[in-house]
Formats: C-alpha cells, structure tokens, sequence
C-alpha cells in the first residue's frame, strides 16, 4: 500500500481544466452514438453507414496522431493544444450545420483529424505535471469527463435534438468548447520543460525510434486491444435500448444522468484505489468484473429502466477499473523526450482501432424492419476475448514499470 502525495493547489487547477477540456471531446464523440436513434432515420442511412459515421472522426483521428508524433515534442504543449483545438471546434460547427449524410461524414473527418491530437497532448501535460504516484487519482478525476459527458451533455443534448432536431448538440458542444479554450489560454502555464531536452533527431528519425522501442509496442498493443470491445458497442448502446431492451426513447436522459453520475462518483475512487492499492490489482479487479457483466448486458431481454441502469452502471465500473489504472502504468513507460511523441502514437492507435471496431460492428450488427438489433450478443463475447489478452499484457507493463530499480519516468 503506497503513501497517497498531496495535489498543490494549481495541480487541482490543471487537473479541472483537463477534465473540462476532455468532457467536450468526450461528448462530441459519444453524442453520436445516443442520436443514432434519430440520426438514422431522419438521413435514411444504414446501420453500417452510421458506423463509418462514428469510424471516420475515428481513421482521421488515428491518422493526424501519427503524422503529429514526430513533431509532437518539438513544441509547447500548452500551444500544441490551442492550436489542435481550434480545429476541432471549427470542424464541430461544421457537423453542426451539415444538411446531409456526405457533409455530415467530411465533418466528421476534419473534426477527427484536429481532435484526435488532443488527448494525446492532454495526457502528455498530465504526465509532465504530476509524478507516478499520483497519476492514477489524476487518470480517475479525467475520467470524470466521460460521467459528466452523459449527465450533462447527453441529456442536454437528447433534450435539444428533440427540440430542434439532431444538428442541435454540436452547436452546443462549440459554444462549451469555446469557453474552455478562453480558460485554456488565460490560465494555463507552458508546458515546455521537455523543450531543455537536446533532441537533434529529425521528425521522423523521432517517430520511428519511438515506434521500434520493444516496450511501448507492449503498450500500444494493449492499447488497441482495450479500445476494441467497447467501440463496438457505444454506436448502437441506444438503438439497442429502445429497440431491443424496449426502453422508451423519452427515458434515455434519465439511463445517461443516473449513470453518468455514478461514473464520475467511481472515476475518482478507482483512481485512488490503484494509488493506494497498486494499478495491476485494480485492472485485473477491472478485468474479472467485467467480462460477466458485458454477457449479461449483450444478453439481455425486454428490460426494465431501472434493470438497465443497474447493469450498465456495474458494466462502466468494470470498463473504468481497466482504463483508469491502465492509464497511469502506461504513463510511466516514455521518457519525457518521447513522451509526447509515445502518447500521439498511442492516442492514434486507439482512434484506429475504435474506428476498425465500429466499422466491424456495423457489419456485425443488423437490423430488423422493426428496428432491432440482431448479433448484439457476438460483440460481448468478442470484448470478453479481448480483456483476457489484456490481463496478460497489463501484467507485463506492470513488471517493467514496477520492477525494483525501475525508473518510472
């Protein structure tokens, strides 16, 4: 058991800005996923069609992360993050205007080609800032984002699209993400003490010593792998809960508040958890209550609201205590001259394997003329394949990071 260090007073500053920055990106990808009930009918597209509707902000996103890696620790980060965010609030507005489906998808690419740069920056500013040991009380309190993603905005923007229509959200998201951008600039500091690092090596000399180190392959494998199970079933989670489950439309702000808010209630314990308690023990704690859980749930009937909430709720606790401990070892692993460089890499792997996921669950996935999911069930049992591979390659991490004399960086 590990002493808990205390945050300062600027690092809980950062650490709300980060998770404030990440509630907008969170919420214009997963925004997709509850409008997938009305987005499809009202652009009369196909499942597989919406599928590379949540892929391309993904494939563009995997793409710019790695062209970004070479260049990704030549500046300050503090700049790299306004610049990319930008772009991304451009390409949000740009969604929230789009008249048709093939509009609507080019949105989607050069929002993905801005946004999926940013988490990469903002894990790298969450490395350079805070030491090991705090990393996964900071990992939890970011998470906390993807809680307040389903309280706030996916109720707000359920809530809006009913209103006037699906375009709604995003115009919602730019005007959040605008806000967060002034605190951004004002507030926060540069984050350029990597720049006192001599690195003479060419962009992309950079990337590729970064890509043919032995031990970040582990961790971009692991990556990829816990990025795949729940990629595939975030697009349909609400066409599967009306159409499958027969929960009324109407009643899905309610299934994103109530769980949203036990997900920024378990963020941070988990967080803390792998401080206190180790960050293996709590992935494979992660990783044992998760496979029953995503069974159950693929498996399910006609179910009521509050059946759903329960289970989906213990489900996201079996997703957090995988990632948010996964996070943190992964965070120890680059040196802080390929720290940014290793987390675009990493960052544009996820992207690419959510968008691979997606595409293959819209393939997977078909719907009935009644609007209901059949082969929901295949993609619980492809996720349970992929968190046993995990469990194996967290534990490698886990030895190289945490062996005696290691250095965690």
């Amino acid at each position: 058991m590990s002493e808990v260090k205390a945050f300062t007073p600027y690092q809980k500053f950062v650490i709300a800005m980060l998770a404030f920055l990440q509630f907008t990106i969170i919420l214009d990808f997963m925004i997709i996923s509850p409008l997938g009930a009305m987005l499809m009918p009202s652009l009369k597209i196909t499942p597989a069609q919406f599928g590379l509707v949540v892929s391309a902000y993904a494939f563009a996103a995997g793409a710019s992360g790695l062209l970004a890696a070479g260049f990704a620790d030549r500046f300050d980060r503090k700049k790299m993050l306004l610049f990319f965010y930008t772009g991304f609030l451009l390409g949000t507005l740009v969604c929230g205007m789009a008249p048709d489906y093939h509009l609507l998808l080019a949105a989607r690419i050069f929002t993905g080609i801005f946004g999926g740069v940013i988490g990469s920056i903002v894990m790298a500013i969450g490395t350079d800032l805070f030491a090991y040991e705090q990393r996964g009380r900071v990992m939890g309190f970011m998470q906390t984002a993807f809680g307040a993603s389903q309280i706030l905005g996916i109720p707000a923007g359920l809530y809006f699209s009913s209103l006037w229509g699906w375009h709604a959200p995003f115009l919602m998201i730019v005007a959040i993400g605008a806000f967060v951008g002034i605190l951004i600039f004002y507030n926060l500091k540069p984050v350029n003490e990597h720049l006192k690092i001599k690195d003479v090596q060419s962009p992309f000399t950079h990337l590729t010593g970064t890509v043919k180190t032995p031990r970040y392959l582990l961790a971009f494998a692991n990556t990829a792998l816990l990025t795949t199970g729940a990629y595939m079933m975030m697009p349909f989670g609400t066409a599967y809960a009306v159409h499958n489950l027969e929960i009324p439309f109407k009643s899905l702000p309610i299934l994103y508040l109530v769980t949203g808010l036990m997900s920024m209630l378990i963020g941070p314990l988990i967080g803390r958890g792998s401080d206190r308690f180790g960050k293996f023990p709590m992935f494979a704690f992660g990783a044992a209550f998760t496979i029953p859980m995503v069974l159950i749930y693929t498996h399910m009937g006609p179910s009521s609201l509050t059946t759903l909430i329960v289970v989906q709720t213990l489900f996201f606790v079996g997703i957090f205590s995988r990632t948010i401990p996964s996070q943190a070892l992964t965070s120890a692993l680059p040196t802080p001259a390929q720290r940014g460089s290793f987390m675009a890499v990493n960052s544009s792997l996820q992207q690419v394997s959510g968008g691979l996921s997606s595409l293959a669950a819209g393939l997977i996935v078909v719907e009935t003329s009644t609007g209901k999911l059949e082969h929901f069930d295949t993609l619980g049992y492809i996720l349970t394949v992929t968190v046993l591979i995990t469990i194996y390659l967290t534990y490698r991490i886990k030895r190289i990071v945490e062996a005696p004399g290691a250095t965690r960086f």
